[in-house]
């Protein structure tokens, strides 16, 4: 097969809309109602609010949109769910282009993506955790352009993406830590200057009514989410059993698109340096959130909900 024949853009338009609607029909013509997350945030989205009492509001906020345009449609919260999804993916395909060069691998690296449980079965159903995943991929995307291109619209594009995805749910929080462990490595390198502080601006700006709901709440969202991870019954095997479980979880989920990624790798001639500051950054966004989330499982004692690891 000849790939330089091969319309890449094509075959990412079809992918993305067989994805969207293959996903939206399905459960629209198998559930007979609609997930238990998705009905709860819907009755959260009839008294907008600035936080609810287990999440942040965007989800909330998201879903009344759709509600006031096509009411009480079960397809439409399916069809919501999907257009995150499709976004997301579509947004890692731009992002890959920084990187690659080569749209044939930006469309491998969506392909290997559909691979993983969380963009597919899990997907009908819309929760804070499919609404952070276009905020993860665009902040990803708007921070490396920072440090690529060190403008202020991409700086302020970024801090106003990291307050949205905060907003769908609080553990957007390890991929910020996450990034800030390259801000400093690039400080440090004195490869950037403090221009990428203006991040702040817009980033501080949108999530300041919810900070002030959060406090006149006496915190109410963080209580329940400490609760989630059964810190009340803590012990010490907590502190070992629940990050290997964690751990072996994730890594079961992961297992198709192990396979898939190393059919792949094993076709690709591929070197790696370490020095690199793009294999850096991008060891920086995919691993360090999830190094970060099993050692605060190691070190609390938490239980860490599969489902948290979506993005």
């Amino acid at each position: 097969m000849n790939v330089k024949k091969i319309n890449v853009n094509k075959i990412l338009i079809l992918f993305l809309l067989s994805h969207i609607f293959i996903w939206t029909f399905i459960p629209s013509i198998s559930n007979n109602n609609l997930p238990l997350d998705t009905i709860e945030h819907l009755a959260w989205a009839s008294d907008l609010q600035f936080g609810y009492g287990k999440h942040p509001p965007l989800s909330a906020w998201v879903l009344e949109i759709f509600y006031q345009i096509f009411g009480n449609q079960d397809w439409a919260y399916y069809l919501l769910s999907q257009l995150f999804v499709g976004f997301s993916f579509f947004v890692i395909f731009i992002f890959s282009q920084e990187f690659l060069k080569n749209k044939i691998y930006g469309l491998i690296s969506i392909l290997l993506l559909e691979g993983i449980y969380f963009y597919n079965f899990t997907t009908p159903e819309f929760n804070v955790n499919v609404c952070q995943l276009p905020f993860w991929a665009l902040s990803v995307l708007y921070c490396w352009k920072g440090f690529k291109n060190n403008k202020p619209i991409d700086w302020l594009l970024f801090g106003t993406f990291a307050a949205l995805g905060f907003l769908s749910k609080y553990l957007f929080i390890y991929l910020l830590v996450g990034l800030d462990v390259f801000f400093i490595y690039m400080i440090i390198k004195k490869k950037i200057d403090f221009k990428c502080l203006i991040s702040l601006i817009p980033f501080l700006l949108i999530l300041l009514p919810h900070l002030i709901w959060l406090t006149e709440n006496n915190y109410i969202t963080i209580s329940y989410g400490l609760q989630r991870t059964g810190l009340e019954d803590s012990n010490f095997l907590n502190h070992i059993v629940n990050p290997f479980m964690f751990l072996g979880k994730q890594i079961g989920i992961l297992i198709p698109f192990f396979v898939m990624f190393l059919f792949v790798i094993l076709k690709l001639k591929t070197k790696l340096n370490i020095k690199d500051k793009k294999l850096l950054f991008l060891l920086t966004i995919n691993l360090l959130p999830v190094v970060f989330m099993f050692f605060t499982s190691v070190f609390m004692g938490a239980k860490i909900r599969t489902m948290w690891m979506t993005p």
